[in-house]
């Protein structure tokens, strides 16, 4: 009886042990299913981005927002661990990584937002650059309107000198003519008077 007994408890032993065993088998087939259910998926995000998600095995959630052309910042990657905690950590368009918690909603601000909240500061050289190509415009539209000024002032200064030299050259004319006539005259009243004197 002593047999029996200890037969069916190697039994039993066995079935709990065969029974334990297949329910930590169907637990690691339902979380490699779980996992592969939940792939990483894409979509588009706001400020010209795009939010790639992933869920790691243990339940941690993933977002990386990807921003195509932004100046300042880059990406932005969030973490959800299954406790609820979340970081945020955000990579500028220059490969500087800061995690941050001034952005509340780090998946939906614009990216300047976000670059102000992980104190990124605007590139300064662009500002620059840009400013002083506005002044240059500036200075160039001046330029050009104060040559079209000096130039109407050489066309009205040319127009009274070319005015000028026509009325000298009037003037020239009309008192060479003048000389011409009393010479003539005087020639003249020259020759009557010698005639006179001779008789």
């Amino acid at each position: 009886m002593t047999k029996k007994i200890c037969l069916l408890m190697m039994l039993a032993v066995a079935a709990l042990g065969a029974g334990c065993a297949y329910t930590a088998n169907d637990q690691a087939n339902a979380n490699a299913n779980a996992v592969a259910s939940q792939s990483p998926t894409t979509k588009p995000g706001p400020d010209n981005s795009e939010i790639t998600t992933s869920v790691a095995p243990d339940g941690t959630r993933t977002e990386t927002r990807t921003f195509r052309n932004n100046p300042r910042v880059s990406k932005v990657v969030v973490t959800t661990t299954p406790n609820g905690t979340r970081t945020v950590k955000v990579t500028s368009a220059k490969g500087e990584e800061r995690t941050v918690d001034k952005v509340e909603n780090a998946l939906e601000a614009t990216g300047d937002a976000i670059a102000d909240g992980a104190g990124f500061v605007a590139d300064k050289t662009e500002d620059a650059v840009g400013e002083a190509a506005d002044k240059a415009e500036d200075v160039k539209d001046k330029t050009v309107s104060g040559a079209k000024k000096v130039g109407d002032k050489a066309e009205d200064v040319g127009g009274k000198v070319v005015d000028t030299s026509k009325t000298v050259g009037e003037k020239t004319a009309s008192g060479a003519k003048t000389v011409g006539k009393k010479t003539v005259s005087g020639a003249k009243k020259a020759g009557e008077a010698v005639k006179k004197v001779i008789p």
